[in-house]
């Protein structure tokens, strides 16, 4: 948008200025904010909105990127004030709930209030996963990518006994309220105190807002820990919260709220009158508060079209692989909050989203942050990515004739259900019907390689469509019976005449006015002599009614007999006139077509509910839409790569080992001007499962392991993978480390940030997880950085015994392979050339097994242009360093040599405290020797005389005495 477009377009209304004073003083007097910068006001004005104070500054920077446009109502220092047009105050609140996370509030005017409005009330308000005020003002037009889904908390510390000593066990139940879909959810599930598997379960399910209780302000109880680690982790993961009182979290209602809510088919059958006592999920020991408070919070009772229409599950975290925000961001999955719009190939939901619905983009997204562990659904989606992927014109024909022009129908049965849907939306479901023949029939020539790939295409897809096929028959029929289908083109919904006795004989009387006007307008031509539609023009007018029409040139003939005619106007178009008999037929047409329309109306909600009465299979043929959508996107998707991907072979869980043959990136190379070397990885059980990698920066580290934990993610999904041949089992969970970023407003430091993700897969991880861990240990001293990475290496390698690859410029921990076996050492290959001085670096990107023997850090600097003097400064200071290191430790030294070496110290302080009778080696340690230093000093020369022979045949113990 252009800036002085947008100035002079949207931000030209003005706020009458009599009203400014009254408004002022309302303003000030609003409620704060909750939370203050996390929520954003309009007021609506009748034809535009406007924003005041801080808000007023946000808009002006954010949507018009000047200041310019900010009034001052009251004066100079008055109120800050913006105003934005109906359309602009839209996309603005869309972006705001959907990409900036934000909170909204809409205020109106009171009753009575025009356009001077000095008061307003709050009329509606949304935030990033409660959508349902604003959904039909904001997304008639627009898509909604993903499900807002909003999530309630509740903490419990529960005693546990364990021997003699008492503990607390932490239980945590969430509900959760997917309104796209109208479900519900619950989960209950113990966790540790970094919330791990809440983390997992907000990932899992995209939550966008989550409801916790408040603490208190002091902060001091053990409640009030637990919900500060918790906001931390809701925070990393880029979710809004929502704070809402204790007594929130109660269940003494929720079961007589779920008895109205819940489809009577979603619950248990039972003979007790309260259906909802035999609901599993209200049997759970904390989730039920939860989601008592989810249901307050939404106001899910107080809109009628909700009573009997919701679902509810329990949602098993175990099903699904986990994956922590960590994962997410290395992965590059999906797209940071605020962060839309970038290239889409560089996220992986981006590069695989090559759906052709709304549904199908939302479900993509689900399958991405919910990979699979059963072995069995996995090989089912795959096999189901293959039948398409080999066959290019079944796929091609399926997205482009048929899955492009299926409607989302989630949002349309959601207007049937609230009873706001229009003929429009009726037709576009009845378009949708006449293309499930086809459907069916493109999907039964699919040439699949055999049987069981055909009986899992008849299972997943055929039945059900068939099913749906003639379950809607009924429907068309209705369509046609009901609606003028001729009218169609011309883009009018309207009821078939001869459908209602009523519409008929309206719809009779005005083919008949209409004759009656076409003769009148014969009549007229002929007693002018005026040529019909040429001089003479009969129109509908807004003002007139059906009136005539003449230039001015023509109207002199009017003159002729004024009598006759009766003028109303002129105007530039002409002079308008009329005659009695057609003022007659005008005032007839006007009013039977009123009535014509007041009765069609009452058809047309007949109509929609009708057609609001087929809903449930609606929104079960949407859900295998949405499913085939997918899978014929993952099979374009590895058709269409640089080089094709392969299925790959999946293992089960805890056993196998990963090989790779020729792996890449996929969302790297797709990118332009990259030409991705290919890599092997083989991580073999108890051989080579942890994997240290060095080589020099820019070198290819981080690609090459996150692209092992984007291939498994992908082949767990059901999808194929960019490699030439794929082995792998299946890893419960995907935990990384990669560069962690400081946050200082939150007072958490890079390295602070580091440690806290490292804890996380200390405590969560199993040995059937796959870690990736990227420079661990840079952000303090290189002696902590190096003692912490040794620690935690260790640890996964002897400890857990999971999958690890861990990218390091330690190469001292390359020494970690001498004491656990299965611990490899692996180097990206760097080239460099010969010249002493200037030795030019040639970064290969391939991967080959040993340690790499030097750094490169300087090479870098150069290549990004730093000063000669600077680059000139390093190596001397680099040079220093390396000498320093040469004297403290000989690379040539063995093992065994150092061993010999302590042995002859040990020898000679022994000889040395011997010389002095009545003293022992302890004594001269603790400072107990009477004798003279240069008495001790001339025994110890003494005795290094006798060991001579010794120390010189030993280099070691010659550097430990010349360092003393």
């Amino acid at each position: 948008m252009s800036l002085m477009y947008g100035k002079e377009k949207d931000a030209e209304y003005e706020i009458d200025n009599s009203s400014h004073p009254g408004f002022c003083s309302f303003f000030a007097k609003l409620p704060p904010k909750s939370p203050e910068n996390g929520t954003v006001r309009l007021f609506y004005r009748n034809e535009y909105y406007s924003v005041h104070g801080p808000d007023a500054f946000y808009v002006a920077t954010h949507v018009f990127r000047t200041n310019s446009v900010i009034k001052y109502l009251g004066g100079r220092n008055g109120l800050p004030s913006v105003t934005l047009s109906e359309s602009l105050a839209k996309t603005f609140l869309r972006d705001a709930l959907t990409s900036k996370q934000l909170k909204v509030e809409i205020w109106a005017p009171e009753a009575g209030q025009g356009k001077k409005a000095t008061k307003f009330v709050l009329d509606k308000e949304a935030s990033p996963g409660n959508l349902s005020a604003v959904e039909d003002l904001l997304f008639v037009n627009t898509d909604i990518v993903s499900a807002p889904i909003v999530m309630a908390i509740k903490i419990a510390n529960t005693p546990v006994t364990a021997g003699n000593a008492s503990a607390k066990m932490k239980t945590v139940g969430v509900a959760y309220a997917d309104s796209s879909i109208r479900e519900l959810g619950v989960a209950d599930f113990v966790d540790n105190d970094l919330f791990s598997n809440t983390e997992t379960l907000v990932i899992q399910l995209s939550v966008k807002e989550a409801i916790i209780p408040t603490g208190t302000a002091t902060g001091t109880t053990e409640r009030d820990f637990d919900l500060k680690k918790l906001k931390e982790v809701l925070d990393r993961c880029g979710v809004v919260i929502t704070e809402r009182k204790p007594s929130d979290f109660t269940t003494k209602s929720i079961g007589d709220d779920l008895l109205r809510l819940l489809n009577p088919s979603s619950m248990p059958s039972t003979s007790n009158t309260d259906s909802t006592a035999t609901l599993p999920q209200l049997q759970l020991p904390t989730a039920p508060a939860a989601l008592s408070a989810l249901v307050s919070y939404l106001s899910l009772l107080s809109d009628p079209s909700n009573h009997g229409a919701w679902s509810i599950r329990t949602h098993d975290l175990s099903q699904y692989m986990r994956l922590d925000a960590s994962a997410l961001r290395a992965l590059n999955l999906t797209d940071a909050p605020g962060n839309i719009g970038s290239n889409k190939n560089t996220t992986l939901f981006g590069l695989l989203n090559k759906c052709k619905t709304a549904q199908g983009s939302r479900l993509l997204g689900s399958w991405l942050k919910q990979p699979l562990v059963n072995r069995h659904e996995i090989l089912k989606r795959q096999s189901l990515v293959e039948a398409f992927f080999h066959d290019a014109d079944t796929r091609r024909i399926l997205q482009d004739d048929y899955l492009k022009l299926m409607p989302d129908m989630h949002r349309i049965c959601k207007r049937f259900q609230k009873s706001i849907a229009s003929l429009e939306d009726v037709v576009r479901v009845y378009q949708a019907v006449l293309k499930l023949e086809g459907l069916i029939s493109m999907l039964e020539r699919i040439d699949a390689s055999s049987g069981e790939v055909k009986s899992l295409l008849e299972e997943t897809y055929l039945s059900k469509f068939r099913e749906y096929d003639t379950a809607l028959s009924k429907y068309s029929e209705m369509v046609q019976q009901t609606l003028d289908l001729d009218e169609l083109e011309n883009h009018s919904f309207v009821i078939k005449p001869d459908y209602d006795d009523r519409l008929r004989t309206l719809a009779d009387q005005l083919a008949e006015v209409r004759d009656g006007l076409d003769a009148e307008h014969r009549r007229v031509g002929k007693t002018l002599g005026l040529e019909l539609d040429k001089k003479l023009h009969l129109e509908n007018s807004p003002q007139y009614g059906y009136c005539f029409r003449v230039t001015k040139g023509d109207a002199k003939v009017l003159q002729e007999e004024p009598r006759k005619w009766i003028e109303l106007g002129a105007l530039k178009s002409g002079v308008f006139f009329t005659t009695s008999t057609l003022k007659k037929l005008s005032t007839e047409y006007s009013e039977i077509t009123e009535q014509y329309q007041r009765t069609q109306s009452g058809l047309v909600k007949e109509v929609v509910n009708i057609a609001s009465t087929y809903t449930p299979v609606l929104e079960a043929w949407n859900n295998i839409i949405a499913h085939l959508d997918v899978i014929i996107s993952l099979a374009h998707v590895a058709v269409n790569a640089p080089e094709s991907y392969v299925k790959p072979d999946i293992m089960e869980k805890g056993s196998g080992s990963l090989v790779l043959r020729d792996a890449r990136h996929p969302c790297l190379e797709v990118q332009d001007d990259v030409s991705f070397i290919p890599n092997d990885v083989e991580m073999i059980k108890d051989e080579s499962e942890f994997q240290i990698i060095t080589g020099p920066n820019m070198g290819g580290k981080s690609t090459y392991i996150r692209q092992v934990g984007v291939i498994a993610l992908m082949a767990q999904t059901g999808s194929f993978v960019p490699c030439s041949e794929a082995r792998l089992p299946i890893f419960d969970s995907i935990l990384c480390r990669v560069g962690a970023g400081d946050s200082q407003l939150k007072g958490i430091s890079t390295f602070m940030a580091e440690m806290l993700e490292t804890a996380t897969i200390l405590r969560s991880a199993s040995k059937d997880s796959l870690i990736i861990i990227d420079e661990l240990g840079r952000g303090t001293s290189t002696y902590d950085g190096f003692g912490l990475a040794w620690a935690i290496s260790e640890h996964i390698a002897s400890q857990i015994h999971a999958f690890c690859m861990f990218a390091t410029h330690f190469h001292e921990l390359t020494a970690l392979d001498q004491e656990i076996k299965h611990v490899k050492n692996l180097h990206v290959v760097a080239h460099v050339s010969d010249g002493k001085e200037d030795r030019d670096i040639t970064l290969l990107y391939k991967v080959e097994p040993g340690v790499c023997d030097q750094s490169f850090g300087i090479h870098v600097a150069e290549l990004a242009n730093f000063p000669e003097s600077v680059v000139k400064l390093a190596r001397r200071k680099a040079d220093e360093l390396e000498d320093f290191s040469a004297h403290k430790t000989d690379p040539d030294l063995s093992p065994g040599m150092i061993e010999e070496g302590t042995r002859i110290v040990e020898e000679l302080l022994r000889a040395w405290a011997e010389t002095r009778p009545g003293q022992d080696g302890e004594d001269i340690v603790m400072g107990n020797d009477d004798s003279s230093p240069e008495a001790q000093l001339d025994e110890l020369r003494k005795c290094m005389e006798k060991f001579r022979p010794q120390i010189e045949g030993n280099p070691w113990v010659q550097n430990v005495l010349a360092s003393l």
